[in-house]
């Protein structure tokens, strides 16, 4: 990674400002980088981060966008379940970013957004731009979607917001948290010394575990099942939960889905996959649901919702349901993203990883040996083959079929997908094949996701690979900027079907309720007549591009080149035309 190296003083630089204190505790709490877009506000934030800090633990990163400077910290939570810096400009800066923090907190995924307001003291502010960049209440923007914010107000102040800031974004349910500095703080030279802390004694919260009792009964249940199921939801990248889920299954003998909203946790080629991981069930999905006697959900996201798609009756379920989730943690009134109350036999109060590792030597116990899968297979996935006219054109589901045959040599990081992505051709073996969605289903996050988990999987010796749609690429492309300054490689491929095609399907289902004609539906959506030039935005960011590509012919020789491009250490951009449509066709309102 390419890093910019200070000039350094001839002697040491002692702790002497309030923002020195700042960056003290940001390399005290342990963050590794810090993305920023710059302003005013936290200038002397700033300084101290190069002339104290010398620019090194935590590293910046320059972004053009404060979208982009929240979407690679989430990335980069993504890809490590650690949380990244991000350094926004006082209360425009927070404005721009908090789409993305909305992103990441609906993702609960962890972050340290770092912001600035003021002077607070209204003396020290400058006629004009300090006041209107100066806020009473900053926090209050971006409450609803963190889990906890601070404005300190004194050098100790600041020591102790970031203590708490970092134990309190690192536990489960993970979600961002906002440390707002004043800006006449951050330039007060400090009155009397400042002792930081010894992290050692501040260590990281743990979560809770579910009782002895209830994981004894939950291991009856699964195991007097006939057919049990298991919904794996959110989970670590950690490949030892990875190995106790898969172990889990084969010892219950249990059908298993998984969510591509949400990070791989379970071999997609595996025999007990019931149904390719996909936005919406697929017939085998609800065969699955509706045939389970026993259902153990570990924080799948939207319960409910994904029992709708088989019963509106949700509460008639046949199967005992176990719910395991820490998320009631954090829902509150503005968003609803708590989603529809699912029936649930058993509420289980822990994180999904630890609740399974304590669960599987009971049932293993209980089971003494025997194993309940006979080694049917229930995977029914499609085989990995092109559409019939691939020749000529691309469907959107040939890209998926591309990189799965193509992928033999690399060790792939997914970093985004579609929503016209199907599942059902390329495989996730590992828990950093895939890095799930964006969280809050707000553009512009695509391409800043995968310059964080590029950052993240540094010297990893995996490549990261990122499907992104047309839409989501042009709002956020200024991110592939700063993959092209720090030398940070990732291969991004437009599925580009020159529309807000989603909104066409949506226009179209209004019209046949309304009796209108859908020949209208593209009208204010597509994109096209000009079409922007995908490949030419890339390379003006610095990033080598080609497109559009045409034919899958084509489109299997542009990835082989961006895979070796991007092995060399490269960033590379390819822009797909594809056919509008989607693999698996998302619901509309009224369906």
């Amino acid at each position: 990674m390419k890093s910019d190296t200070p000039v350094r003083p001839n002697a040491d630089v002692e702790l002497g400002w309030g923002s020195d204190v700042a960056a003290a505790m940001v390399r005290k709490i342990g963050l590794k980088y810090l993305a920023l877009n710059p302003g005013a506000s936290y200038r002397g934030f700033h300084d101290s981060l190069v002339n104290y800090l010398g620019n090194d633990a935590p590293r910046m990163l320059l972004c053009l966008h404060e979208d982009h400077v929240v979407s690679i910290a989430h990335g980069y939570a993504k890809a490590t379940d650690e949380p990244m810096g991000a350094v926004l400009h006082s209360n425009v800066g927070l404005l721009h970013g908090s789409m993305g923090i909305f992103n990441a907190y609906c993702d609960r995924m962890p972050m340290v957004v770092i912001g600035a307001t003021g002077p607070v003291a209204p003396e020290k502010r400058r006629p004009w731009i300090d006041w209107i960049h100066t806020a009473k209440d900053q926090g209050a923007l971006i409450r609803d979607f963190v889990k906890w914010d601070d404005e300190p107000r004194s050098p100790e102040g600041i020591v102790e917001a970031f203590i708490r800031g970092m134990q309190i974004t690192s536990v489960e349910p993970r979600s961002p948290v906002y440390i707002c500095l004043d800006a006449g703080l951050q330039e007060e030279k400090l009155a009397r010394p400042i002792e930081l802390p010894d992290m050692a004694r501040y260590p990281k919260l743990a979560s809770p575990r579910a009782h002895d009792d209830v994981i004894e009964a939950v291991a009856e249940t699964l195991i007097a099942a006939e057919r049990p199921l298991l919904l794996i939801g959110r989970g670590s990248r950690s490949q030892a939960t990875w190995d106790r889920r898969v172990r889990l299954a084969e010892l219950l003998g249990a059908s298993v889905l998984t969510s591509i909203r949400e990070r791989a946790a379970f071999p997609t080629d595996h025999p007990l996959l019931a149904a390719p991981p996909s936005f919406w069930l697929a017939a085998e999905g609800k065969a699955a649901i509706g045939q389970a006697d026993a259902i153990l959900s570990l924080d799948w996201v939207d319960l409910n919702g994904l029992f709708q798609q088989v019963t509106r009756r949700t509460s008639h379920l046949a199967a005992k349901v176990t719910h395991v989730s820490l998320d009631a943690a954090l829902h509150r009134g503005w968003s609803m993203d708590y989603f529809g109350v699912p029936p649930a036999d058993v509420n289980v109060q822990s994180g999904p990883d630890s609740f399974v590792e304590h669960l599987l030597p009971v049932i293993e116990r209980k089971l003494a040996g025997k194993v309940k899968w006979s080694g049917d297979v229930r995977n029914k996935t499609r085989a990995a083959v092109y559409s019939v006219n691939a020749a000529k054109e691309i469907a959107p589901r040939d890209i998926e079929v591309a990189l799965q045959k193509l992928r033999a040599g690399y060790e792939i990081s997914m970093a985004h997908v579609t929503i016209g992505w199907s599942g059902s051709a390329y495989h996730f073996h590992g828990p950093l094949d895939f890095l799930g969605h964006d969280g809050g289903a707000g553009l512009a996050a695509g391409p800043g996701l995968t310059v964080g988990a590029a950052l993240a999987l540094l010297d990893s010796g995996r490549t990261v690979v990122s499907v992104l749609g047309d839409g989501d690429f042009l709002q956020g492309v200024t991110a592939l900027w700063t993959a092209a300054r720090y030398q940070l490689p990732a291969l991004f491929i437009v599925s580009n079907n020159r529309s807000n095609f989603n909104d066409e399907i949506h226009q179209e289902a209004v019209a046949k309720v309304r009796g209108r004609p859908v020949e209208n539906r593209w009208i204010g959506q597509r994109i096209d007549d000009p079409a922007p030039d995908l490949a030419g935005l890339a390379r003006a960011q610095g990033v080598e591009a080609e497109g559009p590509i045409q034919t899958v012919p084509e489109l299997e020789d542009a990835i082989r080149r961006g895979l070796e491009i991007v092995a060399a250490g490269k960033p590379y951009l390819i822009d797909a035309h594809v056919t509008p449509g989607y693999s698996s066709p998302p619901l509309s309102r009224g369906e």
